[in-house]
């Protein structure tokens, strides 16, 4: 049983999903049906995700959609932007898509709307991380803003840690936010080909269940405790859940500030 208790530390969510609420039932099962999982809550919307974060008093919320076709770029970062104008709370990341047909024009607007980032999901969007669509957003955001990227799936290879150590090499001013640890069901993979550098962050969501204590143990520390940070997936899993997982790791209190929230706003400039 860990020492610590989530209300210990200022608490940051780095991966989070919200969905218009006409659609953000029906989304939340498509999801589930894509990972055969159950999901932990029926429906992905602002709301749901503030209660179920109030559990352990969550300070801000990294919130994003995935565009899984060019033509819904608009709409989702529209949305975005007006749920953060309406939950100051937020850190809202922007939809792109490669096949969007001004990419570089909507990057403008993403900026001027005061959203910090953008969200890709190869294995959604059928878009290899490392193809010559997906290098059109980078080209676009390189220095600009970061990317919050699913990572892994055995699936699929359209997000496999080797694409990614690609990416940063071709792009070494882009900043990247790996999900699921770097790996999703390819963590082996990540270990080997995947370090810490000053613009490649990790967080922790749809990762540490799914491993041993020990094997969570060794990859955060791979990576480094100073390049890590929480992140809960909502609406897959419970926030409390999430983050008693990671306190029982037995990280000490200043490695648990900086995952919890210190890396992110180092990160982010917030």
């Amino acid at each position: 049983m860990s020492r610590f208790k989530p209300e210990d530390f200022e608490i940051y969510d780095m991966h989070t999903h919200i969905f218009p609420q006409k659609i953000c039932e029906k989304a939340t099962v498509n999801i589930g049906k894509f990972y055969d999982l159950s999901m932990h809550y029926a429906i992905g919307e602002s709301s749901q995700l503030m209660a179920a974060e109030a559990q352990i008093n969550t300070k801000r919320f990294l919130v994003c959609s995935v565009a899984t076709v060019p033509h819904q770029v608009v709409s989702i970062n529209n949305f975005i932007k007006a749920e953060c104008d309406v939950h100051p709370e937020f850190i809202g990341f922007a939809a792109l898509h490669g096949d969007y047909e001004d990419i570089a024009g909507e990057v403008d607007r993403i900026i001027e709307m005061g959203l910090k980032g953008i969200k890709l999901h190869a294995d959604f969007q059928k878009t290899p991380i490392d193809s010559p669509s997906s290098y059109k957003i980078y080209e676009a955001i390189e220095g600009r803003l970061p990317v919050l990227m699913h990572m892994g799936d055995y699936r699929h290879d359209y997000s496999h840690p080797r694409m990614l150590a690609r990416v940063l090499k071709d792009f070494p001013n882009l900043k990247v936010l790996a999900s699921h640890l770097g790996g999703w069901a390819a963590w082996d993979e990540a270990e080997a080909v995947l370090h810490s550098s000053e613009n490649i962050r990790f967080d922790t969501c749809s990762s540490i269940s799914m491993m041993s204590k020990e094997r969570a143990v060794r990859l955060i520390r791979h990576y480094g405790t100073d390049f890590c940070m929480f992140g809960t997936d909502f609406p897959m899993w419970d926030p409390k859940k999430e983050a008693e997982q990671l306190l029982s790791l037995g990280f000490t209190f200043e490695e648990y500030q900086k995952i919890f929230s210190g890396n992110a706003k180092a990160f982010l400039d917030i």
